[in-house]
């Protein structure tokens, strides 16, 4: 029969499934297995000679080198699915054990997975092969890395469904890659130059058991943070089935055309298969016991992430899959950076316990591939090990500043013993990152991310407000540090509209005029508003949906933060290489000072708990560029107005003069202008700040 299916022993070479110009090459590791076997479904094929389902039981004497099960099939069809029945001993609280060889398993290196709509039951999980070969013809047409310095990015978080999905979105395609493409001119205009996307790899969206306690509609996994692959983009964010590795190409190649790179949200630490009563689909039935952390005593799960599961991240067999996907990711998928998701679980060893030294930390610095690639931490895991400013020694390794976040919305919500924290973190966080070669951009600076309020929320809401998720409202955050202005919730007065207003502009200007990195959440530009929920993960609806009505209600907003941006990227004094240098008044002449402190009058320091104000004066003559001077005066008081005396301007040019070039108090178009269109303001004049407004000068 001349399309008969034939197999040969194989190659233990490379992992995954791999065309080899005799066949289709399938590679699986597994150490304690003792059957495994091949499942190819022809289903989809138009071989007629191929249908339903084929198996192969490989010979563990011919088909197995070392821990490596491998087979070369012949004859394939262009069109099947592949998965694997993993047989061995089950019994996971005596060995950690949990082969079950009636299950259909993923493999580890699968690059697709079966399409599915958004919301669909994905019937095949366990049940029947998901996994698909990797689209091999792409024409890059000569894309290349944009490699955008990590000081010079501004970085955008975004849900990839959730921001086009609402009907206001006004793309052809919501909900999708594609959407966000249609989205690009936008985000050209607003100025950010990378898309930190939450979780694109696949996971089961109907996976959670949590119902709306109104309606009784079952809620989803929205966030995506449950893999079920390293590897395969999510089919649902595709247009066209089967194409979903093809269509993320097309959207990492529009936006670097537009200047825009691609920063993945990564989730090594643990996986969708949770905990003893989560679904086996594929790790944990091909060999539990070196994917996992497990209990050295009873074999339970480690449960760092608090998802049930911990991946054995330190393991070398779990390493060389991490390292191998990163690879791909860059390689073959063209993404700028990575996010990594509770990133602390990365330091802890095989019994959970923290390394000085973690092996697949440092390995992924090193790495040659990936030497290009941004690398950004979230510091910290979900059992209590925090570790913002000491992840990683490494300067390759950036962080999520949590405490640029906390010290930043205690000072804005008038809270006392916070000033300064604050000059700390607007300085580039010389405390937790001096040490070694790291620079102010190790931090990542955000006041708010996807996990917690809002913008405008964390000005509107006191207490978290999360009774659509079905928990009774003891999920998420208690510890919000928010202050709601004055109402609770939403209002219509104009009075705490615009007070609120005036914050948000203020804390805009503090994250974009910061040394470091600059992270800004989708739509909070606009005014988005989860309604005080500050867990929406599982909210797939419109209080996680990007409602781009909110764009047009407030312009104004958005023309601020636009306009920061561009005075940010406009002015290298914002985007320092190094941390300030020390300087002795008494002896440093005032044009060789970088950065100069005050209160309420030059020359004078209140670093005192009761402080609530900042001044202070960046020096832009004395970088390289010799750029403009800026004064910034914070009042973080929230009745109170302050009067400040501004100094002359600390540069070696005489003829250089002060003008007001954002005022947040002050309603648009006036609240940010050009130093051609600002108010002259003399040295030694007084200036009133009102209570949480900010007002900068610039030289």
């Amino acid at each position: 029969m001349k399309n008969e299916l034939r197999t040969e022993i194989g190659h233990p070479q490379p992992y995954g499934a791999t065309f080899f110009p005799e066949g289709v090459n399938f590679v699986l590791f597994s150490r304690h297995a003792q059957s495994v076997t091949l499942v190819l479904d022809f289903s989809f094929s138009s071989d007629k000679e191929n249908t339903g389902q084929r198996e192969f039981l490989l010979d563990a004497e011919k088909n197995k080198t070392g821990d490596i099960w491998h087979i070369l099939v012949k004859n394939l069809p262009s069109a099947f699915m592949y998965g694997y029945r993993v047989g061995g001993p089950y019994d996971p609280d005596k060995t950690g054990h949990c082969f079950d060889d009636s299950i259909i398993l993923i493999d580890p290196y699968a690059k697709a997975l079966a399409s599915s709509s958004w919301g669909e039951a994905r019937q095949c999980l366990g049940k029947q092969p998901c996994c698909q070969m990797e689209e091999t013809e792409y024409d890059w047409e000569g894309d290349r890395p944009l490699a955008t310095p990590l000081k010079d990015t501004v970085i955008y978080e975004m849900h990839v469904r959730g921001y086009t999905a609402h009907h206001s979105s006004g793309v052809r395609h919501p909900g999708t890659f594609a959407g966000v493409v249609e989205k690009i001119p936008y985000l050209k205009e607003l100025g950010v130059t990378a898309l930190e996307l939450m979780p694109v790899m696949e996971f089961n969206e109907n996976e959670t058991l949590f119902r709306n306690p109104e309606t009784g509609e079952k809620l989803k996994n929205f966030w995506g943070y449950s893999p079920l692959s390293f590897f395969a983009p999510k089919s649902n964010y595709c247009i066209e089935a089967n194409r979903q590795i093809n269509e993320f190409r097309d959207m990492v190649k529009d936006l670097h055309r537009a200047g825009i790179e691609v920063i993945l949200d990564i989730v090594f630490n643990h996986t969708a298969e949770g905990g003893e009563d989560g679904p086996t689909t594929s790790f944990r039935g091909i060999d539990n016991t070196i994917f996992y952390l497990l209990d050295p005593d009873t074999r339970e799960y480690l449960n760092f992430s608090g998802c049930g599961n911990t991946v054995n991240c330190n393991h070398p067999i779990v390493r060389n899959l991490i390292m191998r996907a990163l690879r791909w990711w860059v390689v073959e998928m063209h993404v700028d950076g990575f996010r990594f998701d509770l990133a602390s679980i990365l330091g802890r060893d095989q019994e959970g316990n923290v390394l000085s030294n973690p092996p697949v930390v440092e390995q992924i610095a090193e790495d040659p591939v990936l030497a290009d690639a941004k690398i950004i931490a979230e510091a910290w895991d979900a059992a209590g090990l925090y570790q913002v400013g000491s992840f990683s020694t490494h300067k390759r390794w950036a962080e999520w500043n949590g405490r640029f976040r906390d010290d930043v919305r205690a000072f804005m919500s008038g809270y006392p013993g916070n000033v300064s924290a604050l000059a700390t973190r607007i300085a580039g966080s010389s405390d937790l990152y001096s040490h070694g070669d790291r620079q102010p951009c190790n931090s990542i600076n955000f006041i708010t991310s996807h996990d917690g309020f809002t913008l405008s929320d964390l000005v509107s809401y006191n207490e978290k407000h999360n009774h659509m998720n079905g928990e009774e409202n003891q999920d998420g955050e208690n510890n919000n540090i928010s202050w709601n202005s004055g109402v609770e919730g939403e209002s219509d007065e104009k009075e705490i509209l615009e007070f609120r207003y005036r914050r948000i502009r203020t804390m805009a200007v503090i994250l974009f005029l910061s040394q470091g990195v600059p992270m800004l959440v989708a739509g909070d530009e606009f005014g988005r508003s989860q309604k005080g929920n500050n867990n929406a993960w599982c909210q797939d609806n419109e209080i996680s949906w990007v409602n781009w009505e909110f764009l047009e209600r407030n312009r104004q907003q958005f023309d601020f933060f636009r306009k920061l941006i561009r005075l940010r990227m406009d002015h290298p004094v914002f985007r320092r290489d190094d941390f300030f240098m020390p300087f002795h008044p008494e002896n440093d002449p005032p044009h060789l000072h970088e950065i100069i402190w005050q209160g309420l009058n030059p020359g004078v320091q209140d670093w005192s708990d009761q402080c609530k104000i900042l001044g202070l004066t960046l020096n832009g003559s004395v970088l390289e560029d010799d750029d403009d001077d800026f004064f910034i005066m914070i009042n973080g008081h929230r009745k109170q107005k302050k009067i400040f005396t501004v100094p002359s301007p600390p540069t070696r040019h005489r003829t250089r003069t002060w003008k007001k070039i954002i005022d947040t108090y002050l309603e648009s178009p006036a609240d940010i202008v050009s130093r051609e269109n600002g108010v002259p303001i003399a040295s030694g004049a007084e200036i009133t700040v009102y209570p949480m407004s900010c007002i900068v000068l610039q030289s």
